[in-house]
């Protein structure tokens, strides 16, 4: 009977018309598939998780006692980063120097393999100068804070996921700076400079408020552009697309963070889609950072929105004419629409579970203004305030991490709550209610299981105090 030859991982010639070798074959995929989720320091619950499928099968898998669809085999090996022509048919062997290593890391128990992995990959993992970013590239938040993991009931295999990222950003010369908010704290980008950024609100901020330019990128096209020096030449990069499209006209100034969110979301709204440029008009004063991130990180979040102008504010629109066209379609929007907008969010809510600040994380005087609130009080229900890695000092030597910790919040650092695996954090501490001054953060929390309510800071702190009882 003819045969049709397969290659095991020495090269090795496997006839499939020999006794036992659909038993071979089987042993032979869950030996490579062990291998590759070893090189790529996974563990089998890791692998499990983004793939699809259920640990146990994995397990009976590599054993080499189970049989797989070809459809789980392609999941699996696209979470391992092969493809399944090199499953089958692996390359030359490797240096006796990397089978010794991976000999090693096979024997380790599971409870140290990921901090091993993690190590080596600091000391030994970097990659040749080309694969190196050639510009400053920073991170977003984490999805954790390692130190705060536990109290948030953080599960292992999280922890792990944030290492690998970690240690994947660091080996090709990424700055981990862990923050959503750059523009406050480091590389806040000048007028008419060019750059790449992912998270929405940074992007935004950087566009209307500093005058820079950058587009929405994803994951991949903003790593691209750190390892090349460039990004595609398209989009809010050309002056024709940085031109308002609608008008709104506001009798209302917000005076506090959670009204400049709820304006923000109004707005977006209105806009609809990513190539909306809004203009607003009738704004009394020139507002804060702080009110201009929450404004910004809302329209985004509603809106798809990457720029907007306030005339005789942002730099691109000291005069409305800068930027205006004729004709524009344009809105009124008034104090009785923001207490709508928030009062959409409070409906058949009267206690909470959870107080989060974060998204947009908080500015040195937002941590200032709540140690303030909280000092001689008792957070009676979880509070969170979400900074980042280059507040938290400040906070720490300025006693603000102090402040708020001795009245029972809990400060958390590089991370972002929703970022955070925030339905699994919700599952683990009964969270289903949760109250925060974020207009984008209860626009998103919908999706991971919550119930979220728009407060103002003051607002939550006294829910915070009072067993999470939403105050009149």
């Amino acid at each position: 009977m003819a045969t049709s030859p397969s290659v095991d991982s020495r090269g090795a010639v496997v006839r499939r018309g020999a006794r036992n070798s659909e038993d071979e074959f089987l042993l032979f995929v869950g030996r490579r598939v062990r291998e590759l989720r070893n090189r790529r320091g996974m563990t089998r619950k890791m692998v499990a998780v983004e793939a699809d499928v259920s640990e146990r099968h994995l397990a009976q898998l590599e054993s080499g006692e189970g049989n797989i669809s070809i459809v789980l085999l392609r999941r699996i090996v696209g979470v391992l980063n092969v493809s399944l022509a090199e499953l089958f048919a692996p390359s030359a062997e490797e240096p006796a120097e990397k089978q010794t290593i991976r000999r090693v890391l096979e024997r380790l128990p599971a409870h140290r393999l990921e901090d091993v992995i993690f190590r080596l990959l600091r000391e030994f993992g970097r990659g040749e100068k080309q694969r190196r970013v050639r510009v400053p590239t920073i991170t977003d938040p984490r999805g954790t804070d390692f130190a705060a993991a536990a109290r948030l009931k953080q599960q292992d295999w999280m922890l792990a996921r944030e290492r690998r990222a970690i240690a994947a950003f660091e080996a090709l010369g990424v700055l981990m700076t862990d923050t959503c908010i750059n523009y406050q704290t480091i590389m806040p980008p000048v007028r008419g400079e060019h750059v790449a950024y992912g998270d929405t609100g940074v992007v935004i901020y950087s566009n209307s408020v500093c005058g820079a330019r950058s587009n929405f990128e994803g994951g991949p096209s903003a790593l691209g552009a750190g390892l090349t020096g460039r990004t595609p030449r398209y989009g809010f990069h050309l002056d024709e697309h940085r031109r308002a499209t609608l008008l709104v006209r506001v009798s209302f100034t917000p005076r506090e963070l959670d009204e400049w969110g709820a304006l923000g979301g109004i707005v977006g709204r209105l806009a609809g889609d990513y190539w909306q440029v809004p203009a607003v008009v009738g704004i009394d004063r020139v507002p804060t950072s702080d009110e201009m991130k929450h404004f910004g990180a809302a329209l985004a979040s509603y809106g798809s929105v990457a720029l907007f102008h306030m005339a005789g504010i942002t730099p691109e629109a000291q005069r409305l004419e800068d930027v205006m066209s004729p004709d524009l379609r344009s809105y009124e929007v008034g104090e009785a629409d923001i207490r709508a907008f928030q009062q959409s969010y409070a409906r058949g809510i009267g206690a909470v579970d959870v107080v989060v600040f974060s998204a947009p994380q908080l500015s040195l005087i937002e941590m200032g203004q709540l140690a303030g609130m909280l000092d001689g009080r008792r957070a009676t229900i979880p509070l969170l305030a979400v900074t980042s890695p280059q507040v938290k000092p400040d906070a720490d030597r300025l006693g603000l991490t102090a402040r708020i910790e001795s009245a029972g919040g809990t400060v958390l650092a590089g991370m972002c709550f929703y970022q955070s695996y925030a339905r699994e954090m919700g599952e683990a501490n009964g969270w289903q209610k949760l109250a925060t001054n974020s207009a984008k953060l209860v626009n998103i929390l919908g999706g991971y299981g919550y119930r979220p309510v728009l407060l103002g800071m003051a607002a939550c702190v006294e829910a915070a105090c009072a067993g999470g009882r939403i105050v009149p």
